[in-house]
């Protein structure tokens, strides 16, 4: 697996930074977000360094999607959000490609 030195995440996959596991296989990972915007907020994403196109056109996408949406029904058994960013203007903060999984209270409608 390539791993970036300066990803935080490749850091996380390889454990050589701290993180709240939710979910480990031979491929992916799950982790609690340090962000706490919402009451659950999870990071699925594979632990070989994708960017987030690549992962839109990788094999592994439904996988992550199999991975994300069972996270969701465990941790958010009323309901989640899957959410992906792409690029800065879309919010994205982290090169390594990755899903969010958003729940715990009921989230705003935007119109």
């Amino acid at each position: 697996m390539t791993a970036h030195a300066d990803c935080i995440f490749c850091k996380i996959v390889a454990y050589q930074e701290p993180a709240r596991f939710r979910y480990i296989d031979d491929d992916i990972v799950v982790i609690v977000n340090r962000l706490t915007w919402v009451p659950v907020m999870l990071l699925v994403m594979p632990k070989e360094h994708l960017s987030q196109v690549q992962l839109w056109s990788s094999p592994i996408l439904n996988r992550l999607g199999d991975v994300a949406v069972q996270m969701g029904c465990d941790f958010c058994p009323n309901g989640f959000r899957v959410l992906s960013n792409f690029g800065r203007d879309g919010m994205q903060s982290q090169s390594h490609g990755h899903l969010h999984v958003v729940g715990g209270t009921r989230l705003i409608e935007y119109a």
